[in-house]
């Protein structure tokens, strides 16, 4: 299957599930679910690349048909006609006015736009009008809201029955730990990555990185996955490491419903936190020095913790069950992963890079190779965040395989004959052969001579 190329497709895809998403937790034809679907239909939107702000009831009936045939897959629109044509805002000038919010947050969105014009960044002749910055603006999430008053939340006390039915994921600040193991005094600050199943309290995966990113929590919710089963929902709050596209396309593809917390309203998330207050009690104030000589050792030792205590120890929530004891109880209607599922291939990053005259692309400070009739060519690189970088990287060109970036290996191309237009005389042929394999250099053989020539030394 051809893989969408474009961004523009997945954050059509993205929105779309996003808007059908709650819809297909409810039976199809029942009146909840048709009375749910016409408040969808009653809300506004920020819809990528459109000016428009609502969504009719059969668009999203639509959109719910697509992804009964299809899944996610089925919810990516169809190429553009007019694709390769200037759009009402250009990248340049997106990126523009992005940059002078952020910069300056208290700006007023005509102040961003006499500012962008006054400062000669945009093309000439750009007109911008008001509501048109004012959606991109809304929707890259850099205008502020309006507080609202604490005594006009509505804060409820909420429970789920099943297990997998909600998660909730959050990041816990953990102590240094080694980094370098030629250099034991060479510490790094950890986080605990950790995700709770709201009706049982079971942990189902939590480890320590040493940064809170996308790139270190995909592995940690792939594990739990492949260990737990796949959740009906996500809960987690507005951190960067949880805004990442990626994140939305691998939920979107596993039919998890992404939910993001409101920001600075911690307290949808009180049951981890509750959590992470056992985990400073009982854990964190009990590791040694040989305990954080490194982050595996700080791993092993917390994963000896979490099943061998936690899991194991009443819970007062639970009326005194313990989280394992309530998972068997609750996990009868717990989904379990397809096992034709290529999860490897799900969670992999995709970057876009275009292809160096030398035939090399660069990730991550590491130089790769690609087959040289990429050269010049815009390539996206496949990368699993869990994987080494000596590990080869699937590419993609133009939404088809085209082969794997393999780590660059300068050395070995010394060694690499170089295909030549013009023939090569014997001295060449003769010097290369001496830096490929490193022997003396042999003189070339003398040509024979000629019989003419032979009667000439003859006679001198």
């Amino acid at each position: 299957m051809k893989e969408p190329d474009s961004q523009l497709a997945r954050d059509v895809a993205l929105f779309r599930y996003g808007v059908i998403a709650e819809l297909l937790r409810l039976p199809p034809g029942s009146p909840e679910r048709a009375k749910a679907l016409r408040a969808q239909a009653q809300q506004t939107y920020a819809i990528p690349g459109s000016r428009r702000t609502r969504v009719a009831a059969q668009t999203i009936r639509d959109w719910l048909r697509l992804h009964a045939r299809g899944g996610f897959d089925a919810l990516h629109p169809k190429p553009r006609t007019d694709r390769g044509r200037a759009r009402s805002l250009p990248p340049r000038v997106v990126e523009v006015l992005t940059a002078l919010k952020e910069s300056h947050p208290e700006w007023a969105v005509r102040k961003v736009i006499s500012q962008a014009q006054a400062g000669g960044q945009l093309p000439p002749g750009t007109q911008l009008a008001p509501t048109t910055v004012n959606r991109l603006l809304k929707c890259a999430g850099l205008l502020e809201r309006p507080a609202e008053s604490d005594a006009s939340k509505d804060r409820r006390r909420f429970a789920f029955r099943d297990a997998g039915a909600l998660w909730m994921s959050d990041v816990l600040h953990g102590p240094k730990a080694g980094s370098d193991p030629r250099d034991a005094r060479r510490r790094r600050k950890t986080y605990l990555i950790a995700l709770l199943d709201d009706a049982t309290r079971v942990i189902p995966h939590a480890a320590f990185a040493f940064s809170e990113s996308a790139a270190t929590f995909l592995p940690v919710f792939k594990q739990a996955v492949l260990r737990r089963g796949l959740p009906q929902r996500l809960y987690v709050d507005n951190g960067a490491n949880y805004r990442s596209q990626h994140l939305a396309a691998v939920c979107a593809s596993l039919d998890v419903h992404l939910i993001h917390a409101r920001p600075y309203q911690p307290a949808g998330k009180g049951k981890i936190e509750r959590f992470f207050r056992t985990v400073r009690d009982q854990f964190l104030s009990t590791l040694e020095d040989a305990d954080t000589r490194s982050l595996d050792a700080l791993n092993a030792r917390w994963g000896a913790w979490l099943e061998g205590e936690y899991h194991q120890t009443p819970h007062r929530g639970l009326d005194g069950r313990t989280p394992l004891d309530q998972w068997a109880l609750a996990a009868a209607h717990l989904r379990r992963v397809d096992p034709f599922l290529n999860l490897d291939r799900l969670f992999r990053f995709r970057y876009e890079r275009r292809v160096n005259r030398d035939r090399t692309v660069q990730l991550h400070n590491n130089l790769y190779e690609v087959d040289a009739a990429l050269v010049g060519e815009k390539v996206v690189l496949l990368q699993d965040p869990a994987g080494p970088p000596e590990r080869p990287l699937d590419v993609l060109h133009q939404g088809r395989a085209a082969g794997r970036a393999t780590l660059l290996d300068a050395y070995a191309n010394t060694r690499v004959r170089r295909a030549s237009a013009r023939p090569r005389s014997a001295a060449a042929a003769a010097a290369e052969t001496e830096v490929a394999t490193g022997a003396e250099p042999v003189a070339p053989a003398a040509a024979p001579l000629r019989l003419s020539e032979l009667a000439d030394r003859e006679a001198d």
